[in-house]
């Protein structure tokens, strides 16, 4: 199973906004995405659930694992860095 490990930038980490903007793009995939906080060492869950990516509690500066399997899944996990690392298309500031 490919996977990538991301640095999270965004002042709100994977909350909210952030964690909405990061579920839809995993969600245009067929494949299965998971992800996992690794500064907190919690244990994967479902990249196309709000709530779980949510749970996760992923603040600035959290490292993350994205794994995907299946359809797309490197696709997936590009599409997904680039959304990390754009800022999630917000300015470098964070929340609006």
């Amino acid at each position: 199973m490919p996977s990538i490990t991301l640095t999270i930038g965004h002042a709100s980490g994977l909350h909210a906004r952030p964690a909405a903007a990061f579920v839809k793009m995993a969600a245009t995939f067929p494949c299965t995405i998971t992800v996992r906080n690794l500064t907190t060492n919690k244990p994967a869950v479902n990249a196309k659930s709000v709530l779980s990516v949510i749970t996760q509690g992923v603040n600035q500066g959290h490292q993350v694992e994205v794994s995907a399997e299946g359809e797309r899944a490197d696709e997936a996990l590009a599409a997904l860095q680039e959304l990390v690392t754009g800022n999630f298309g917000e300015s470098a500031g964070g929340a609006h």
